[in-house]
């Protein structure tokens, strides 16, 4: 009598996508921190990880798929030409123009870029299996919306039963569910952190669960309640190390050799702990704060270098956590690796901190600066003084870490004084590294959206930018990341044309010169412990060379951090707090000093003293 067997059930089979303008140089941490984590929570599941934009680096070349990279409207314009080509009269001089910034574009035009993205991406598709797959996402973040909508709709051409999947950043909320309405070939967005919806949808679609959770928006419109409840990680301990294998792959079948080390991105921590900054809408797809512990973010790198022979790591997180990240970067130092790592964080993590970061191998950080006006970094809450700011550009100049941080024009209602205020700061930070000049932006569902009355905003509307890349009924419908509004727009531009051309100026005085400052910084001092003399460059001037003897030698290194007046007072009680104040007004009018109200700020970084000066 034959027994009876049942068949085991055959793996359910998922793909995700990260689609141009992805860093070419860095795995997706998105994909790679799914296919971690489904491998573990899903062992029955098999995941692969497709990285096209690999593919369109080899064809436009690394210089050139690099600076497009960096400029949004020029990604999302080259894919929004193919996918609405009715667009392409409005957008052909819009693109070309920001394609001239571009020092790689050789002699390639926006029309034969066009047609190198287009065979790209038909190449790409059609070098595909599509039909193992039961459904496939994409990881839809900045820059990478039209390139996820065009390469869908015409997998869905291909592959008509096939369902399709969007998560990402530029997914979140309403914009989610508009991308379903206005687009019939997706089926599915998972709103937020996709981890656990993503596993859910498969078991959905395998059979093996009934409802999808809230958080998985379908085009059946069969999803309701809570969108953050039980739909999202407790703690990232939960997360196994992220798995680039895929990545790997196909650079290897991409590129013959190595022409670049891949730089790897971990996620230390998800959200932000300060989470108040006004204009800030990064975090909407995140509930809460959550971090690593240093123990196992210190194991993730030491794995993923292992495996994939890389020393480059860039921290994907907001911001580093505070409570961890000293302990980690204290292990990293202890390990004696030469790792390299790359982090966002804010100006409060300096000091003491900001030695042990860099010690532990932290070379480069982006930083939350923003403004050189205290009105206004008050507006935007950023828990931050200008005098902080300065204090950490000036740090990172000592350490030899590279600094990157925006300075914010045309923030809504910024008034003439809050103008002149960064033209005045402007001259105190000059030796440190140049700013990049960000011109405010109204991001979805940042409090500056939601609270539109309390900035003079009269209305918010679509950016004139979108409206080159969509059709305009279909943007009518269309909840997108980057808005724009009625109020006082002209006139913040009007006023803030004098700090654009003033931050272009320091960025070209720093070009020009000779030596890199991380060699031999713009404003200096070397200390003989009786004469201290101070180098100080200035634009279309001989190099100025200040001697400091006796108190006021120790009166300067007195400032070399954040110190107020009362502080300086009592140490120094023979000068008298009127000479006291003579001297500090006379060492700020010659920018060696800053001050803040009754807080002092020596700028001058100490070099080694075999430094040329």
């Amino acid at each position: 009598m034959a027994e009876n067997t049942v068949k085991p059930r055959p793996p359910f089979r998922l793909g995700v996508i990260s689609m141009p303008w992805a860093l070419f140089n860095r795995p997706s941490i998105q994909l790679g921190a799914l296919q971690g984590y489904l491998s573990q929570a899903e062992p029955e599941m098999q995941v692969a990880c497709l990285h096209p934009y690999l593919g369109l680096t080899k064809s436009l070349g690394l210089e050139l798929y690099r600076e497009i990279s960096q400029d949004v409207w020029l990604c999302e314009g080259l894919y929004a030409g193919l996918l609405f080509p009715e667009q392409r009269p409005v957008l052909r001089g819009f693109l070309a123009k920001r394609l001239k910034q571009c020092d790689s574009a050789g002699v390639n035009t926006i029309d034969i870029l066009w047609a190198k993205v287009e065979t790209h991406l038909h190449q790409w598709l059609a070098g595909q299996d599509w039909g193992q797959f039961e459904l496939v996402g994409f990881s839809v973040c900045f820059n990478q919306l039209l390139a996820s909508l065009l390469a869908a709709k015409q997998l869905k051409a291909l592959q008509p039963q096939l369902p399709i999947v969007f998560g990402g950043s530029s997914c979140v909320a309403e914009m989610g569910s508009s991308l379903l309405e206005v687009f019939p070939w997706l089926d599915y967005v998972v709103h937020g952190e996709g981890e656990i919806p993503l596993a859910n949808l498969c078991r959905v679609l395998a059979g093996r669960e009934i409802a999808l959770l809230p958080q998985v928006m379908a085009r059946t419109g069969q999803t309701t309640g809570e969108p953050f409840v039980g739909c999202q990680l407790k703690g990232l301990s939960e997360l196994p190390t992220p798995d680039y294998d895929g990545y790997f792959q196909e650079l290897r079948r991409e590129f013959s050799g190595e022409p670049f080390v891949p730089e790897l991105p971990v996620e230390f921590s998800r959200g932000c702990w300060w989470g108040k900054c006004t204009f800030c809408n990064l975090n909407l797809q995140w509930h809460g704060y959550r971090g690593k512990s240093a123990e196992q973010m210190e194991r993730e790198v030491l794995h993923l270098s292992g495996r994939h022979g890389c020393l480059d790591f860039s921290f994907t997180d907001n911001v580093l956590p505070g409570r961890e990240a000293p302990d980690f970067f204290a292990r990293m130092d202890a390990s004696k690796k030469d790792f390299r790592f790359f982090a966002e964080i804010r100006v409060n993590q300096r000091g003491d901190i900001l030695k042990q970061y860099r010690q532990g191998g932290l070379v480069a950080v982006q930083a939350g600066i923003e403004s050189l006006s205290q009105g206004l970094l008050e507006r935007m809450r950023k828990g931050a003084t200008v005098m902080e700011n300065l204090a950490l550009m000036k740090e990172s100049v000592a350490l030899g870490i590279r600094l990157d941080g925006n300075l914010i024009t045309g923030f809504p209602g910024s008034t003439e004084t809050e103008v002149q205020e960064t033209l005045m700061n402007l001259d105190f930070v000059l030796p440190f590294t140049p700013l990049t000049a960000a011109s405010f932006f109204l991001g979805h569902g940042c409090e500056v959206a939601c609270k539109p009355q309390d900035y003079g905003i009269r209305a918010i509307v679509q950016h004139p930018h979108n409206r080159k890349l969509f059709p305009s009924q279909m943007l009518q419908g269309l909840t997108l990341l980057i808005n724009d509004y009625r109020g006082d727009r002209a006139k913040q531009r009007r006023l803030w044309q004098p700090v654009v051309e003033k931050i272009r100026a320091w960025q070209r005085f720093h070009a020009a010169r000779r030596c890199p400052a991380h060699l031999v910084p713009l404003l200096s001092y070397r200390d003989a412990g009786n004469i201290l003399i101070i180098r100080q460059e200035l634009p279309d001037q001989a190099t100025l060379h200040h001697r400091l003897r006796g108190t006021s030698r120790a009166l300067y290194l007195a400032c070399e951090t954040i110190v107020e007046f009362e502080a300086l007072a009592r140490q120094f009680p023979k000068l008298g707090r009127a000479q006291l104040a003579t001297f500090l007004t006379e060492l700020t009018a010659k920018r060696l000093l800053f001050s803040q109200g009754t807080r002092y700020l020596a700028l001058a970084v100490h070099t080694a003293s075999g430094t040329e000066l």
